[in-house]
């Protein structure tokens, strides 16, 4: 809590949201990975399409909501079109016939693509934050680019994308949720900036600027 003259603002500590959101995006882009490169039958793609609805945008609505809650605009963001992206996918999967491809969809997931290279770009302190953000933006072009043309070449290459990025949002979540338990790096994060600043230095410093931040002054 701290006292701005006339104003007060009290301050609640949540936990990280940011491992539950990537550990939804590891079962989602590896379940769907495994489709497109033939891991498992394409007719098996409507049970990957409930996972992702059931549990992957779950977990990243509610990543994204305590993402804004914790005044992190980048974990917000990227979160919030990660839920709506795997939403679409999901429902689009669901309603088409098994190994169908949509010019459609392809479109909404370039764009989406391009829209994830906002809270990449911003998320540059938090390079494993950011390099999550940033593959997941090149999994959906080349998925999208897959959807457009219908050529099986760049739909292989869209799966192994995916298994990249479950690699890499798993490392992430483990980093995380392990930095949240013992209050400091356990394995690499590489953060940067104020970034690094936030965990380390002390309550006065990270609360100096808290009159500038939206919620607290007139206006966003």
């Amino acid at each position: 809590m701290t006292d701005l003259g006339a104003a007060r603002v009290v301050l609640r500590p949540i936990g990280s949201p940011l491992p539950l959101g990537f550990l939804g995006l590891f079962v989602a882009t590896l379940s769907f990975s495994s489709v497109q490169l033939g891991w498992v039958p394409q007719s098996q793609g409507s049970t990957v399409a409930l996972a992702a609805l059931g549990l992957t945008v779950p977990v990243q609505l509610i990543a994204s909501v305590f993402g804004f809650l914790a005044r992190d605009p980048v974990a917000g963001t990227g979160m919030g079109i990660l839920a709506g992206t795997w939403a679409t996918v999901g429902l689009a999967t669901l309603t088409s016939p098994p190994g169908a491809t949509s010019p459609g969809l392809g479109m909404v997931l370039v764009s989406a693509g391009v829209a994830m290279l906002v809270p990449a770009a911003a998320g540059r302190q938090k390079v494993v934050a950011a390099t999550v953000m940033s593959l997941s933006a090149l999994r959906f072009v080349v998925t999208g680019v897959a959807e457009i043309t219908g050529v099986p070449v760049w739909m292989t290459l869209a799966g192994w994308t995916g298994v990249v990025l479950a690699a890499v949002s798993l490392y992430a979540a483990l980093a995380f949720e392990l930095e949240g338990t013992d209050k400091r790096d356990v394995i690499p994060l590489w953060r940067r900036g104020d970034a690094a600043s936030a965990v380390r230095d002390n309550e006065a410093e990270q609360l100096a600027d808290v009159a500038l931040e939206p919620g607290v002054r007139k206006q966003l």
